[in-house]
């Protein structure tokens, strides 16, 4: 009797293995086109940020890759829907349950004693493939947090990369501002001698040390845009701004050239935003299958073996062992099970459309880098031959004021220009860098090692 017991749950386990839902493959919603409008010649990397070969910016990646906090949580919600697909899976095997009960029978002759020892098996056969339906919806949810980690990942080198370069920006701003204070500071000591000469008027003077005010009110916002971006930093690196320690460096890192944009089913695949959406297309499918099998009858079964004796010696001498079946029929849900099949169809045709929307969104955020990269490179240029063309004609203009053949007002004029491009040519040169991070953040696949992240608590990067 105890052997055919235990041949119950492996029936249980057979009768489970031989009802199955397979995942469906999802064709594309859009037709994409077979490659991008631009690519380059470097190969894409994982650690996509090494391509500017910034020792410093690596550092940083480094050290927000472990102690980011935001990142921190995401991985905890990988870990939670792990144990939620382990959940919704134990259903697939069998219950077993044990009991022991100890008693004794007390009159005024005498007193008696009882044991019994039982193991009760339970299970719902999923004939209908409702309960695999609903693990594999589940272990899909577990990718779509999975992948949805990677983009957090993504989205967070991609910001420190973007604040560091403009911190070094606005440090290189700092630079050129206490430069031209001291060029207008000079120029103002000058411009004062010559009114004592006579040689020009106290609006002269007037106007250059308004331009010198001006741009000590630039140094000012300077320099707590810096405080700021350093504060965002240290935040991102899991830190607080005010122990905050950071490179000290005020150098542009050389503009790497574009990378390889390859095909876009490649870059399909590669994307994690993308095949977030796919999975939850995946997903919304098996709930749908979960939910049409609701409708169809329910069928569990149960093994049962226990025994009971006066006494613990013959306790294992005498065994019973039960089995039955349990069959229940939906007859009259007010069309709720229906409903809920609808339901799942809606929510499928709207995952299905958010991921053509992803698609085409995907590829927008790759041609608009590659567009804005390409004209950004040939504005830094144009930029370099204005300044140039500037700084020549200031030369020209001051000689000619102190020859008398020009105005302070045109002198101040092209001052004020060539300062203006001094400082576009900065803010130019940083924005192309941007637009090489947000070209490489589109194109960017997963790098981080989730299993080895939740195990020792940091992360790992291929």
């Amino acid at each position: 009797m105890r052997f055919y017991f235990l041949l119950v749950i492996p029936f249980f386990l057979a009768i489970n293995l031989s009802c199955s839902v397979d995942v469906k493959k999802v064709p594309l919603p859009i037709e994409l086109p077979k490659v991008f409008s631009k690519t380059g010649s470097n190969p894409l990397i994982q650690k996509w940020w090494q391509v500017f070969n910034d020792n410093q910016l690596n550092q940083l990646m480094e050290q927000a890759l472990s102690h980011n906090f935001s990142l921190r949580s995401a991985f905890n919600r990988v870990e939670q829907a792990r144990s939620i697909a382990k959940k919704i899976g134990a259903p697939l095997i069998p219950t077993v349950d044990a009991n022991f009960n100890v008693s004794r029978k007390m009159t005024d002759a005498l007193s008696t004693d009882g044991f019994s020892l039982g193991l009760i098996a339970s299970y719902e056969v999923d004939l209908w493939g409702r309960i695999r339906a609903n693990l594999h919806a589940a272990e899909l949810d577990f990718h779509v947090v999975e992948e949805d980690l990677q983009t957090i990942a993504i989205s967070l080198t991609a910001e420190i990369a973007n604040s560091w370069y403009r911190l070094i920006e606005q440090r290189q701003q700092l630079i050129l501002l206490k430069q031209q204070i001291s060029i207008s500071d000079n120029q103002n000591e000058i411009l004062k001698l010559r009114f004592r000469a006579s040689q020009a008027t106290a609006a002269d003077v007037f106007q250059q040390q308004q331009l010198l005010e001006n741009i000590n009110g630039n140094k000012i916002t300077v320099i707590a845009t810096i405080k700021v971006l350093e504060h965002q930093l240290a935040v991102l690196l899991g830190e607080t701004p005010a122990t905050i320690n950071l490179p000290t460096t005020n150098q542009f890192p050389v503009i790497p050239a574009l990378p390889q944009t390859g095909l876009t089913t490649d870059f399909i695949q590669r994307r994690p935003d993308l095949r977030k959406a796919y999975f939850k297309v995946q997903a919304a499918d098996q709930r749908i299958a979960a939910a049409i099998a609701d409708r169809f009858p329910k069928i569990s079964l149960a093994a049962g073996i226990d025994t009971s004796s006066p006494n613990l010696q013959s306790l294992f001498n005498n065994w019973l062992a039960t089995l039955a079946g349990n069959l229940v029929l939906p007859l009259i849900d007010g069309n709720r099970r229906i409903a809920e099949v609808e339901r799942n169809q809606a929510v499928a045709k709207e995952a299905l459309n958010n991921y053509a929307t992803f698609l085409l969104k995907a590829l927008q955020e790759t041609e608009d880098a590659l567009i804005q990269q390409q004209q950004q490179q040939q504005l830094v240029e144009s930029l370099n031959k204005q300044l140039q063309l500037s700084k020549q004609a200031t030369e020209q203009i001051k000689l000619r004021y102190m020859n008398g053949a020009e105005t302070f007002l045109r002198v101040l004029t092209i001052s004020l220009s060539q300062q203006s491009l001094e400082r576009d040519k900065l803010l130019a040169q940083r924005q192309l860098i941007e637009y090489h991070i947000a070209l490489y953040r589109a194109l960017s696949g997963a790098f981080l090692v989730t299993t080895n992240f939740m195990e020792n608590e940091s992360l790992v990067i291929n």
